[in-house]
């Protein structure tokens, strides 16, 4: 196992500046921060380095795209074993409304975050793709209603 890298105040900063527009260059990030452009783009290259920075993304408007409702999904897989779990893994990550999918401990064995135009959309997933995924036993939904925070930096 790796040892964690240390951040400076500068890190962090750079950090918050990019979770906040991704878009941001090094030299203009080193304008707003008082750092050279040279200094800045060493910073970002040793935080991508070291797996702290995983690339940059980019955030759609689901709801002006179409999408206007999102349900997490709890699923329980009625099998156990490590095949099971990859066999479903592959299809679900196959279904283009599914956005995330974790695996995690606890009642079920994967949360899903799901897409949809609108709930009898949602219900259609649902039925026609998800229920019909190998291996799935016990399925819990919840539906979205407003999204108060968007994830940002953890230091």
């Amino acid at each position: 196992m790796t040892e964690p890298l240390n951040l400076d105040a500068a890190d962090r900063a750079i950090l918050r500046a990019l979770v906040g527009d991704a878009t941001l260059s090094a030299s203009e990030l080193g304008r707003r921060l008082g750092l050279s452009q040279p200094a800045t783009w060493r910073r970002i290259r040793r935080l991508t380095d070291a797996g702290i920075l995983k690339g940059r993304r980019l955030v759609l408007d689901r709801e002006a795209l179409g999408f206007g409702v999102t349900v997490f999904l709890g699923i329980k897989l009625a099998a156990r074993g490590r095949p099971e779990l990859e066999v479903f893994e592959r299809a679900v990550c196959a279904i283009p409304e599914v956005q995330i999918v974790e695996h995690v401990l606890g009642l079920y064995d994967y949360r899903l975050r799901v897409t949809a135009r609108d709930l009898p959309d949602f219900e259609r997933v649902l039925r026609r793709r998800i229920m019909t995924l190998p291996g799935v036993g016990q399925v819990e939904s919840n539906v979205l209603l407003s999204e108060e925070r968007l994830p940002g930096p953890l230091g």
